[in-house]
């Protein structure tokens, strides 16, 4: 298993024999750390880990016992999943916060309990600053294919997009197409107001068809529901805009099935 400065995420159990010691960081051979933090195995180097004055600064100086298993693990009882940003800070001074409020306060939390003031402090700045103005739901309307797909693959959140693009149509409508278009176009605001936490809703004015909704799931699409169809009535063709509630509601659930675990 290859391991870096950054982490490696592994479902290894600490081993049942552990034992509680000064740490001695005296010796070349302990130049470098394996720590296991919650389950995520990382590997980083005593500089890193004693660079700023910090709890791991104290652990990793002797003047705190530390927790080792038979392995040689350091064993540390939280969550890992923002362990490797610490390791960044310690090592750089500076470091991109992640986007969503609440990873920030998941990252404020692991922060202050390492004692390391300068991210508590950015984090904290951060927090505030989405106090002062953080829309609520936010829905990009994409301007181009090559957005869309930029957007797509690099949202760590399934998608839905919407393309509603009346110009398409060659032809009349039927009765109830324009008041079923309308109902697309006010399902999928209801949706994006309930779902974006978990969703990124995408509107497209601009694509081929009519009326069709996509939904995506770790970057690519895993359904599409298309409203709209050709009909012949009187001897001519209308363009039918159909409005599948129940199937829409489904493929939208069916997407937070690839909700990413750890929220990354």
């Amino acid at each position: 298993e290859e391991m870096s400065g950054e982490s490696v995420v592994s479902s290894a159990v600490p081993a049942a024999a552990t034992r509680t010691t000064s740490f001695k960081g005296t010796s070349p051979s302990s130049k470098y750390v394996k720590l296991n933090i919650g389950g995520a195995l990382y590997y980083t180097t005593m500089q890193t880990l004693t660079k700023q004055d910090t709890m791991l600064k104290a652990m990793f100086s002797g003047r705190m016992e530390v927790l080792t298993d038979s392995e040689g693990w350091i064993l540390i009882d939280r969550c890992g999943k923002h362990f490797g940003t610490i390791l960044n800070y310690l090592r750089d001074g500076a470091v991109p916060l992640p986007e969503s409020r609440r990873e920030i306060e998941e990252l404020l939390a692991e922060a202050k309990y390492y004692l390391v003031q300068g991210l508590v402090d950015e984090c904290q700045a951060a927090l505030q600053n989405k106090d002062a103005y953080e829309p609520f739901c936010k829905v990009p309307v994409i301007t181009s294919s090559k957005e869309e797909q930029k957007l797509i693959a690099t949202s760590n959140k399934p998608a839905v997009k919407l393309l509603y693009n009346r110009s398409n149509n060659k032809y009349s409508y039927t009765s109830n197409s324009d008041d079923n278009m309308l109902k697309n176009i006010e399902l999928f605001d209801k949706l994006s107001l309930r779902f974006n936490g978990r969703v990124l809703f995408i509107k497209d004015v601009i694509g081929d068809e009519i009326c069709c909704w996509s939904f995506y799931g770790q970057g690519r699409k895993i359904a599409e529901v298309c409203c709209t169809s050709i009909v012949y009535a009187t001897e001519k063709k209308q363009t039918k805009v159909e409005f599948p509630e129940a199937r829409i509601y489904e493929e939208t659930l069916n997407i937070l099935l690839y909700e990413s675990q750890d929220g990354r």
